[in-house]
Parts: structure tokens; sequence; C-alpha cells
């Protein structure tokens, strides 16, 4: 397909003088945040650019989402991505500004990382919304969206979904994001869990099953499922993995966010969500040490996935990769002042996770989460950079 305009004012290509959006049809230049209000979609037909200086190909920009490789499994096409090209190019542009990045000299793996990850998952999330939507009549309550994220540690889940969460609010739509480390037990149940099950190294710190108060997670996901009206607040937990030198502890709920309803989405992610129960044989056979923490996972279902209405499961192809993951992002919190780990710490730490990730991983990937179906359901296989390949 090749589109009628060959131009196309594209600030994270040429033109870099600050955020750009579509309204009415034309494309606007402010150095001001963008609100809600001002969002509205506009005609990529009509756009044309001001100074050669600021052209760029559209068909280049088109081609080069075109093949990104999670276009096809999203079911896009190159007429609906042409029709829909002002959102790329606004998203793009909202992204460059939350990252504080200069949309003239975005790099190859900036530009991947925006059009052929965060971008697509957005307007997959969009679908998912306007389809669970459409279930409710006129004047019902609309229930908030939970899109869970299931994914190994340190493979960028945590950005993807704040990205997320930005493209949400800046375009009017208010979400709330929790993880399954915001429901860790208090650094003083761990000590518990820890007494109670001695000579156990994967139940002595946080992280597996067991380690979490599931009756926290249900009271928390149950009322961020009724935040459907205007004026509704309520607190998210956090949890501080900075405390006690880096094994961490619930965060003062003086410190949780406030979120105010309705609520359009919750972004929920964890590196286990999604994790089923398996066979004791298959587990004794990876570490005998797994056994109890199987016999734990058998609550979770009921605490975590049942309040899940789509699946963004995100696939690595080895596991080792997660200490190195892991440790980039302990060098990053030392970076910015907080306490963390050492590296012979971080090494211990990944190895208390390794078990899970290989008897609960195949299952994943191969039968999904329960509960979840082709149509709500979004694998990505990511290489070591963090970025979507396409499946082998």
């Amino acid at each position: 397909m090749v589109l009628h305009h060959q131009a196309f004012f594209l600030m994270r290509y040429a033109g870099g003088h600050g955020c750009s959006w579509i309204q009415g049809n034309s494309i606007h230049v402010h150095q001001n945040p963008i609100s809600s209000k001002n969002w509205r979609r506009g005609s990529v037909d009509s756009a044309f650019p001001s100074a050669p200086a600021e052209v760029a190909s559209v068909q280049n920009f088109f081609e080069y989402i075109c093949a990104g490789p999670l276009i096809g499994k999203m079911g896009l096409t190159s007429d609906t991505i042409a029709e829909s090209i002002d959102k790329w190019i606004l998203y793009g542009s909202l992204l460059s500004r939350l990252f504080q990045l200069n949309d003239m000299h975005l790099t190859d793996p900036q530009k991947k990382r925006f059009y052929h990850y965060y971008i697509p998952v957005f307007l997959w999330c969009e679908n998912q919304i306007s389809k669970h939507a459409s279930q409710f009549k006129d004047g019902e309550d609309i229930p908030p969206l939970v899109i869970g994220f299931s994914a190994p540690q340190g493979c960028g889940k945590t950005t993807l979904v704040s990205a997320l969460a930005h493209l949400f609010d800046v375009t009017g739509r208010k979400s709330a994001t929790i993880s399954i480390d915001d429901f860790y037990l208090t650094a003083e149940d761990q000590g518990k869990l820890r007494e109670a099950n001695p000579g156990n190294s994967l139940l002595e710190l946080r992280g597996n099953a067991g380690s979490h108060d599931l009756p926290f997670s249900v009271e928390t996901l149950t009322s961020l499922c009724k935040m459907t009206k205007e004026g509704m607040k309520m607190k998210l937990p956090r949890y501080d993995k900075s405390a006690y030198s880096g094994k961490g502890d619930r965060a003062d709920p003086s410190a949780w966010p406030v979120v105010e309803g309705p609520l359009t989405v919750v972004l929920f992610e964890g590196w286990m969500l999604g994790f089923t129960p398996q066979p004791v044989e298959a587990v004794r056979a990876v570490d005998p040490q797994l056994e109890i923490v199987n016999k734990n996972l058998e609550a979770y279902y009921d605490a975590w996935d049942k309040f899940v209405d789509a699946w963004a499961v995100i696939k690595i192809q080895d596991p080792s990769c997660v200490y190195q993951w892991r440790l980039q992002a302990e060098i990053a919190m030392r970076e910015a002042g907080k306490p963390g780990m050492t590296d012979e710490e971080i090494e211990d730490f990944v190895s208390r996770y390794l078990p899970a990730y290989k008897a609960y991983l195949p299952v994943l990937y191969t039968e999904g989460p329960k509960g979840s179906t082709p149509e709500n359901l979004l694998v990505i296989e990511i290489d070591e950079g963090r970025n979507p390949i396409l499946e082998n």
C-alpha cells in the first residue's frame, strides 16, 4: 500500500521542537504538556510539512511500523495502520516527552522500543478496552478492564506498564497500576514465613508463592474493580524493595499513591502472574524445595488471576538472562542513591526464582494463563535487549 502523501511532519524523525498532537486537520506543536481536553483524532492526509528541514517520508515511517514483529499477531493490516497513523505519531511524541528524549535524535533501539513494542501494546490495550465496554448497556457502570502483564524480572515490564499508564492519562483515561510486589508480606511476616520453613531457600526471602498477602490482594483488587464513579478515591499499596538493605518491606501507607475513579483500566503486573500448580513429580524434579511453593500456588488463582480480563505474556528465550537484568536494575537503584543488594546478593536472590521459572514458564507459554483465550491474550517474545522479536 502507498499513502497519498509522501511527506509528513514527524516530530520523532525530523522536528524536535516540542510535543505534537493532532487537532482538527493539522498537527500543532507546543512546549506545554498535553491535556486530555486538547486531544482528539485528526486527519493524516491533511497534515503537511512546514519546511524542508522538517520533512520526513511518511512512507518510510509507515513501512517501519508495518515491519514490527507484533503487527501480524495483533491482526493489524497496512490499511488499519494507515488509518491510524495519527495515533502512532501522537503516541510516539508523548513517549518521547515521558522519557525526556529528543524527538529529533531517537536511536534505533529507542524507535524500536516505541514503534515496535510500547505503541502496538497500547493499541492492543485500547482494543481490549473497547471490546470490554461493548458488553455493557448505555448508562451501566463499566468496571475497569484488568490487564495482567506476566513477565520475568528485569525484562522491562514495569517500564512498559508505566509508559502505558502515561498514555492513558494524557489521553483522558484514568488508570491504576499495581504489581504483585505490592502484595508481598511485610518484613515481619516474611520473617515468620522463613522461620516456619527452615532450610527452604525458596521461602527465605520474598518472591515465591507463599510470600504474598493474598487476602490483602483480594481486598485491593476487589476495591479497584469498583472504582466506576467520579469522586471515588483509594490508595494503592506499594512495596519498598530498598528497605532492609534490599530485602524489602511494605511501604508506609502515607507514601501510597491515590487513584480516582472512574477507572478505565487496571494494569496488573508481576513475574509469576499466571503461574499454575504442576504435578508434584514435575516440580520435585526441578527442585524438591519447590513442592511447598507449588502447594502454596493453589490459592493464587482466586487471589490474582480470576480478576484479570486480558493478558499480555512477555516471553523470554532463556531464564538465565534474568540475573543480568536484575543486576542492571540494582545498579540503577544504587546510582539513584537508594540502598540495594551487592552483586553477590543479587546472584543469590535470583537463584531463588530460577526453579519456579523452570517449572512454570513452559506451561504458561504453551497453554497461556488459566482462563485466557486467543482473543484476550497477547504473547510477546523478547530478546536479551528486551525488544520484541518474531516467535520461532
